[in-house]
């Protein structure tokens, strides 16, 4: 098989779009109908000319139409009808390619997005949200500009060059490579602009990414660009590169622009060819003057088509180099597969960590040889500090990340034979940094869980002891939460968040600092809603609060990625070790000065 840093962008894109293969046959065809009915004017001016000159020995009088009135009104016929088709051809060819265009656009873009879903976690962090962007907006949106206008003027370039050349030489053989002449130089210039100038348009792409990472990155940090009072600096680096985006679009604008000048005077040097030699031929009578007229015309028509060729070519170059970025995104790999088994039985929510080992990429092992029991219906809670791999767990949990060594099962089950969907559908996590999407309340609690009634909505709030300050909003459920939910306050945010988890009801449950934002009054009412919700439901805590881990069933204290303590709060207090030591922090009973 090609490998896909040898084949073309325009090969991998046609591979790509073989479900749009019937209608790009059909645009094509009208372009080249258009283009027939276009080239067709410069044969009836010849055709008039010739009336006017030969009269009744003309073209059309050898069709029994000797009255010059009577030709002259059956051409003004013809040219009503040609002009008729060639309208109608453009109509369909706009039509055509432009709703080909948008539909590439948004299956390429559908298609993307959803792919981009199945790559795994680490694939993000090791690459901007700006860059990503630029891909599945900008990038995209240049093959959608080639394929409305840049397709079709290469296709009917090349249908101007078969038909006028085929033309040319039946009409004047022994001058018709005086035409055709400029074409190899045109071509031969085409190929060496293209490879020329794909290298800098690859890099405008390259330059837009981290443009709108830069662009994504302030616009997501603004609050804290203004406490900083660093606006001027972040100007600063924007107009940086800004002015790097400016100068590469400029290294390809000077190649470009110097194309359709260059391309325009080989042109002059075969029209000028035409013009003198096919005239001194109707000058000495061995050329019909009409025949004539319509080589001059159609010398014009075969050659000057080709000065867009550049404004052709570099559409096309940009298009390309963007559908390289767009399809290399598409077939990377995801790190983590899907597993082959479904969870047709409902989950009990046993969960079984065995020998665990794990480190992220070119970094120290976080985990070390963990294993650990979470047995069906109980909560254990997970301390320690931070760094010590608490969160980690969880993420192995839903395989965010594998583990380089050892298995995780759920229900007996190894997690990495089962549906993803499967897997992390029976697992509701409460993180410590809530995201919510730009929407109402409402549509944040439902999230995940779209078909909820209202009822079930409001309940799962209760639950959360949300219900009382979403009715103090504004627009109560209704109300519009921002962009990341920046309109609510942190414990606002973190009790929508487990109330969305609660609507889901999944069997396991995965508190992350579930009250971490919240202060101490919200947080006792928190804890007893999550004292109600966790009520025969597997549940995994991570906590720095020990005061709402007390009544876990069972306490795994790590440290370094290994668990040193086990127990219940009563007897990993009796142990007097990490965790007592961190109980009497909190309760006051311990004093630690800073040094």
């Amino acid at each position: 098989m090609t490998s896909s840093h040898t084949t073309t962008p325009l090969v991998r894109l046609l591979r790509y779009g073989h479900l749009f293969q019937r209608r790009i046959w059909l645009a094509t065809l009208y372009s080249i109908l258009n283009k027939l009915f276009d080239l067709a004017p410069p044969v009836l001016i010849g055709m008039a000319v010739d009336i006017v000159v030969n009269q009744q020995t003309s073209f059309l009088a050898q069709f029994g139409f000797p009255e010059v009135a009577a030709q002259l009104w059956i051409l003004a016929a013809l040219t009503f009808i040609v002009w008729g088709f060639e309208s109608f051809w453009e109509y369909l060819l706009k039509l055509g390619w432009r709703n080909l265009a948008q539909d590439i656009q948004h299956t390429l873009r559908l298609d993307t997005y959803g792919h981009i879903q199945q790559l795994e976690l680490t694939y993000f962090e090791e690459r901007s949200t700006g860059g990503m962007m630029a891909i599945l907006n900008d990038d995209i949106n240049q093959l959608e500009r080639f394929l409305d206008v840049g397709a079709n003027d290469l296709i009917q370039l090349l249908t101007t060059v078969i038909t006028v050349g085929g033309m040319f030489i039946y009409l004047t053989p022994s001058v018709a490579w005086m035409a055709l002449l400029p074409m190899p130089f045109v071509i031969a210039g085409s190929y060496l602009f293209q490879k020329r100038i794909a290298p800098r348009y690859m890099a405008v792409r390259e330059q837009v990414s981290i443009l709108n990472s830069f662009l994504a990155n302030n616009l997501g940090g603004i609050a804290t660009i203004k406490s900083y009072t660093t606006e001027q600096y972040e100007l600063q680096q924007i107009e940086r590169e800004s002015h790097v985006y400016q100068q590469k679009n400029q290294h390809a604008i000077a190649l470009s622009a110097a194309f359709v000048p260059i391309i325009r005077m080989v042109i002059a040097l075969g029209f000028s060819a035409i013009l003198v030699a096919a005239g001194l031929m109707a000058a000495n009578g061995t050329l019909n003057v009409g025949a004539y007229s319509i080589l001059v015309f159609m010398t014009q028509r075969l050659l000057w088509p080709l000065t867009r060729l550049g404004e052709t070519l570099d559409l096309f170059q940009r298009a390309m180099a963007s559908t390289h970025r767009v399809l290399d995104l598409l077939q990377a790999k995801p790190a983590i597969t899907d597993g082959s088994h479904a969870l047709t039985a409902p989950v009990i929510g046993e969960i079984i960590f065995d020998n665990i080992s794990f480190h992220y990429a070119q970094r120290a092992s976080t985990l070390r040889h963990l294993s650990l029991t979470v047995p069906a219906g109980e909560t254990i809670a997970l301390v320690g500090a931070t760094g010590s791999g608490k969160s980690t767990i969880v993420k192995l949990l839903l395989r965010f990340y594998e583990p380089q060594k050892g298995r995780i099962l759920l229900d007996e089950h190894d997690i990495r034979d089962l549906h993803l969907h499967d897997l992390r559908k029976s697992i509701g996590l409460v993180s410590q940094d809530v995201y919510l999407f730009h929407g109402t309340v409402y549509e944040n609690i439902a999230y995940g869980s779209f078909n909820a009634d209202t009822e079930a909505i409001i309940a799962a709030a209760k639950a959360a002891e949300a219900h009382e300050f979403i009715m103090e909003l504004p627009d109560g459920y209704q109300t519009i939460v921002g962009e990341r939910g920046q309109k609510l306050s942190g414990g606002q945010r973190q009790r929508i968040s487990i109330a969305r988890a609660v609507l889901k009801d999944p069997p396991v449950l995965i508190l992350d600092e579930a009250t971490s934002a919240v202060d101490n009054e919200t947080e006792a009412a928190i804890q007893r809603s999550l004292e109600r919700i966790t009520i025969g439901r597997t549940t995994i805590v991570i906590a720095h609060r020990l005061s709402t881990i007390r009544n876990a069933h069972h306490i795994y204290v790590l440290d370094k990625g290994e668990i040193v303590e086990t127990g219940t709060h009563e007897a990993l207090l009796l142990q007097n070790g990490i965790y007592a030591n961190l109980w009497r922090v909190q309760t006051g009973e311990k004093i630690v000065y800073a040094n």
